[in-house]
């Protein structure tokens, strides 16, 4: 294991990647420092000099400087298998952030050259998974308190961004500068907390509004339906035209329900005894009394769960288990082979919107790619994906 404070090296000093290094600089990640700084923009020099730290202008060359002992890649989202891989080969620790990449087959590549360096820490920036609302949610429902899951829905419409946010860059809202829209950029961290929490599906229906409410060639609005299999179904809303939004996500199980509003409070109702045992025991003269509500017919005892989460701790959290991962074995928060699920649902809703059918969330990652390249092609602004 690494001995003394980690050393990271950064790559991509834009937003995400600036405020990582201030807050490692700042002595607010403990057993992490700032090791060095990469940035294909030379003028990012400075920034690197202000924190005393190597600068690189090419991500291998940082690689294999000797400045770090771990990389994260903050960069657009189809490099970051990339930089991920070649720091794994390189010998380093590596941090993905999210989404892990655009398109399967990429994800699944990384994830493989992670588990033949099983020495090495592989990890992303899930920080979402550090919300205590959201880790007692899943206790709750790892522990069985609801029963079985038999439907989940989350309407996550937070997102709002104007016409002129996605004229910022001209990689932004393309299928081959940025690889999608809402799904890639702004809903990874609820898809992976809906798997995480509910288990992926089987199949998915998707219907995504593609340019719908924004001059851009991507989805700004998307509605999936999962199949789990069993009767077992779930859906998932995001946009970002709802300029009110919306974050509500309930899990109903067969002994409970959670209902999420949001982020910030969740309401827990556990029943006595499994809802089917209830119906059964309802008689004839009954029928219509309880028809319209019966919260007559059992015992429950309903909780109220809310948690402080510092915004901008969580990050910071992610990068500290990751640390200490490194230097201690401490188990990760997000292990970065789990990034691979929330791409397969991004990547089976897609397809299931351009093909108009359902979609079997893996097996069809070919079918995909085609679909994403020929996309990539009609845009003539990007190379095409293999």
């Amino acid at each position: 294991m690494t001995q003394g404070p980690v050393r990271l090296g950064i790559v991509g000093h834009g937003v995400q990647g600036s405020s990582y290094a201030r807050a490692i600089s700042s002595g607010e990640v403990e057993g992490m420092v700032l090791g060095a700084v990469c940035d294909v923009d030379a003028r990012k020099r400075a920034d690197a000099e202000g924190y005393g730290v190597p600068f690189h202008e090419d991500y291998r060359a940082l690689i294999a400087s000797g400045d770090v002992d771990a990389v994260v890649a903050t960069l657009p989202h189809y490099l970051h298998p990339e930089v991920v891989i070649a720091a794994l080969e390189g010998g380093l620790h590596a941090l993905a952030e999210k989404p892990a990449g655009v398109y399967a087959a990429q994800v699944r590549e990384m994830n493989e050259v992670a588990a033949a360096h099983p020495d090495l820490t592989f990890a992303i920036m899930f920080n979402q998974r550090t919300n205590p609302l959201y880790r007692r949610i899943k206790e709750i429902v790892d522990a069985g308190e609801i029963g079985a899951i038999r439907r989940s829905s989350w309407i996550i419409t937070t997102w709002y961004r104007p016409q002129v946010y996605y004229e910022q860059s001209a990689w932004r809202a393309t299928w081959g500068g940025e690889g999608g829209g809402v799904l890639v950029n702004q809903s990874p961290h609820q898809l992976d907390l809906w798997q995480w929490i509910c288990g992926m599906p089987e199949r998915v229906t998707a219907k995504l509004g593609f340019g719908f409410r924004r001059d851009i060639a991507v989805e700004d609005e998307a509605t999936i339906l999962a199949d789990y299999g069993d009767g077992v179904t779930g859906t998932f809303i995001t946009a970002t035209h709802d300029l009110i939004g919306t974050d509500r996500f309930e899990i109903l199980g067969d002994r409970g329900k959670i209902v999420v509003d949001g982020s910030a409070r969740a309401t827990v109702t556990r029943l006595d005894k499994d809802e089917q045992e209830i119906s059964a025991a309802v008689p004839l003269e009954d029928v219509f009394r309880v028809v319209s509500g019966g919260s007559q017919l059992y015992d429950s005892a309903t909780e109220t769960i809310e948690f402080d989460s510092r915004w901008g701790g969580q990050h910071q959290e992610v990068l500290r288990n990751f640390a200490a991962n490194i230097l201690s074995g401490e188990p990760l928060i997000a292990p970065g082979s789990d990034g691979i699920n929330g791409v397969r649902l991004a990547n089976a809703a897609h397809l299931s919107a351009w093909l108009g059918r359902e979609v079997a969330v893996d097996g069809e990652d070919e079918a995909y790619l085609a679909e994403l390249n020929a996309r990539i092609r009609a845009e003539g602004m990007f190379p095409e994906r293999s």
